[in-house]
């Protein structure tokens, strides 16, 4: 096994979770000999923290030059200057970023003229069909279910290049979305708040991939846990699975911690915001910070202090305050000490991106156009190549 020669100030802590991402070791030697994408130029948009620093290196690996920017909110600095250190790799944007900047951010992507896209949120397809510029892409990849929602509604049918939805992979859903999003939310809500799981009322918005995960892994550490999806399938499921079911009205009074996992806006109003109990706390893990009203809830705050870093006690007129992880974006990736998704979960997801990418360019009538679930045979391959990994270290 091979790894890229690091840079000069080569950052420690990608250099660690390079070591444990095996399955990006293993193609990243792959594509170094055969040279998938020698003359192209990715475009991506994605969080960027180590995890997404072994990626990059392993696309680079396969040829690629790459231009890209973090996701609002969450980019890591010290990634970007790594990143920003090997040749012809080229990332916008830091942490404190403002929304504006952050849209400059995704604009300075496209301006670099990238033929393939790899998205998060459907930012950078968005940008493509605004500008008309979709016939410049051969292909690409969509990271989240957000992301799918948006190319299958608002630019459906403006999509004329294949994009696979990496979110559409089960095998990614059972262990990045159920599995990681879940540890990761549950330890993340603890490092914020400092406060204990065991005892406490949770209500958790969703009911799809990640948010059974959050609801799973908060009730293995004694949590009490309520979910709240419109979908009667889905609250059908989450019953059955044992957790309280209901309306988010039915719960404003009786949760301690509000979580919403959904990837749709406006899941949690105001108008359950003002009932719910003092000083309960509220939180995303979805993909946009669009979940919880932040906007009403700030413009009607009486006063807001900051408590701690992503921590903000919010003042209510009614006399209560309520705590607000975020500022409503992903505590689990812009909090404090921000660590994201398990090293090996992101080393299965990434793997699902490099195999598709790779599939989009060297196999292009394998592919229809617009969006679309990742090739049955890749994640054969990378389940095989999982179990394989698990089966050594046993």
């Amino acid at each position: 096994m091979t790894t890229p020669e690091p840079a000069p100030h080569d950052n420690l802590r990608v250099a660690w979770i390079r070591s444990r991402m095996q399955l990006l070791a293993d193609v990243r030697d792959e594509l170094s000999r055969s040279q998938p994408f020698a003359g192209h130029r990715i475009g991506m948009s994605l969080h960027v923290e180590p995890k997404t620093a072994v990626l990059v290196e392993t696309l680079a690996a396969g040829g690629a030059e790459l231009v890209g920017t973090g996701n609002f909110g969450s980019t890591q600095d010290d990634v970007v200057d790594y990143l920003n250190s090997l040749p012809g790799i080229t990332i916008h944007g830091r942490r404190d970023d403002t929304i504006e900047q952050h849209e400059a951010n995704i604009a300075a992507v496209l301006d670099g003229a990238p033929d393939i896209i790899l998205d998060n949120g459907g930012d950078l397809v968005a940008g493509l069909v605004a500008r008309g510029t979709t016939d410049t892409v051969i292909g690409g990849t969509e990271e989240t279910t957000s992301g799918g929602d948006r190319l299958r509604s608002e630019l459906d049918g403006a999509v004329p290049f294949p994009v696979i939805v990496i979110n559409d992979s089960l095998l990614k859903a059972i262990g990045e979305n159920r599995h990681a999003v879940g540890q990761s939310a549950v330890e993340s809500f603890m490092r914020i708040t400092n406060a204990m799981v065991p005892g406490r009322r949770f209500v958790v918005f969703g009911y799809g991939w990640c948010g059974r995960g959050v609801a799973q892994y908060l009730r293995a550490l004694g949590g009490r846990v309520a979910v709240v999806d419109p979908d009667e399938l889905k609250a059908f499921e989450a019953a059955f699975d044992g957790f309280r079911v209901g309306r988010a009205d039915d719960f404003a009074e009786w949760g301690d911690v509000f979580i919403t996992a959904t990837g749709r806006p406006g899941v949690l109003t105001y108008d359950v915001i003002e009932r719910m109990k003092d000083g309960a706390i509220v939180g995303n893990v979805g993909h946009f910070p669009w979940e919880i009203d932040v906007a009403a809830l700030r413009a009607r705050a009486t006063s807001t202090t900051e408590l701690g870093p992503a921590l903000d006690r919010i003042d209510l007129p009614n006399g209560r305050h309520v705590v607000l992880l975020a500022d409503g974006r992903m505590f689990n990736l812009a909090g404090s000490e921000p660590r994201g998704n398990s090293i090996e979960s992101m080393d299965l997801g990434f793997l699902l991106q490099t195999l598709s990418l790779v599939r989009v360019v060297t196999d292009p009538t394998s592919v229809s156009p617009g969006p679309q679930g990742v090739p049955d045979d890749i994640e054969r391959t990378i389940a095989r190549r999982i179990l394989a990994v698990l089966d050594s270290s046993s």
